[in-house]
């Protein structure tokens, strides 16, 4: 019987994608999603792809008698992989209140079901934000942790220590946190891809929407950072290549392979991207001119940040495989395949 994986999250951007993967390694996925900044169909683009609808539950898991319900129900969970969180940066700065509440509750809660129901194994979704701005790039997993630079950064890094001191009081509990730089593109199939609700708040969704003519003008956040360029630069790596990576770590616990009950990698493509070659990517791979403007900086930003992620390439046996030419143009067809399909969303 195949071992079932709970993804938290499952109908969102890495959730969905994460879930495909899954599949096509041959677990059984349950989904809980709010749908909160998802849509319900993105499971009709899962099982457009892998031939397998999975089982889905809607609720917010900060509802811990809805949770106690849902394991109650799904007693045979073997591992959790967590997705379900907010994640916008600027948002996070204008509401903090509702970003602490929502990232730390959810798993918080979830954590006390997998200890009540025995569920031994948990992959968290966490990012490059716990690093602030590094004082060394590229960035290892033993750079230190400095202040946030946003209440989003700042609940990634209590996750992390939620998880850490959990983790070391039971014994039976293993987690792994996989901390990525900033995931692009879509699955090749144009199935599914990403796709916030009402304005992005992501570049690559903001350039493809631009492109296709849903928004008049790209806003660049700050051209006066100390790059060569002007712009922002972070790490972005193709979210097929992230999802797979998430399978890797869930095989890792499952087969007793971890060297510790709780461990870090960072998932990254090792190379730094501005905003302007992002916006260079794309006019190639779409042969479109995009429209865009200089703006002032973004509250939160930090000015530069890319991975180091030999660790996660030696230990995981995972790489970054694809070109960023190649994972623009995925999100580009992603973009045009779903307009076709659902004109009436803007």
């Amino acid at each position: 019987m195949a071992d079932r994986i709970l993804v938290t999250g499952g109908t969102g951007y890495i959730g969905s994608h994460t879930a495909v993967e899954l599949i096509q390694k041959g677990f059984e996925v349950v989904i809980i999603d709010n749908l909160s900044n998802s849509y319900i169909d993105t499971l009709d683009g899962i099982e457009a792809i892998t031939g397998v609808r999975p089982a889905f539950a809607q609720f917010d898991i900060c509802d811990r008698a809805r949770l106690q319900a849902f394991f109650e129900q799904y007693t045979d969970i073997r591992a959790v992989i967590h997705f379900a969180a907010c994640k916008a940066v600027g948002e996070s700065t204008q509401k903090p209140l509702m970003y602490y509440r929502n990232n730390l509750n959810s798993l918080m809660n979830l954590l006390d079901g997998m200890l009540q129901y025995h569920i031994p194994y948990i992959v968290f979704s966490s990012s490059c934000t716990v690093y602030g701005q590094p004082d060394v790039l590229p960035v290892t997993e033993q750079a230190p942790i400095k202040p946030a630079t946003s209440p989003y950064g700042n609940t990634k890094q209590i996750c992390e220590a939620i998880l850490r001191d959990t983790v070391k009081a039971n014994e039976g509990l293993a987690a792994i946190a996989l901390r990525y730089f900033n995931p692009i593109g879509a699955h090749p199939s144009a199935c599914i891809g990403e796709l916030p609700i009402g304005v992005p708040n992501n570049l690559v969704p903001f350039i493809t929407q631009t492109g296709i003519g849903l928004r008049p003008c790209l806003n660049v956040f700050g051209n006066d950072y100390n790059t060569p360029d002007g712009t922002n630069i972070r790490d972005y790596i193709n979210v097929v290549d992230l999802a797979k990576a998430h399978v890797i770590a869930i095989e890792r616990m499952l087969r007793h392979k971890s060297k510790a009950n709780f461990e870090i990698f960072n998932l990254g493509t090792g190379r730094g991207v501005s905003v302007l070659e992002m916006i260079q990517s794309f006019e190639r791979v779409s042969g479109r001119k995009l429209n865009y403007k200089i703006t002032g900086r973004r509250p939160g930003d930090t000015e530069q940040v890319w991975a180091d992620p030999t660790y996660a390439n030696q230990e995981l046996g995972w790489t970054a495989e694809s070109s960023l030419d190649e994972t623009m143009l995925s999100a580009w067809k992603w973009e045009q395949h779903y307009q076709q399909l659902h004109p009436e969303r803007k």
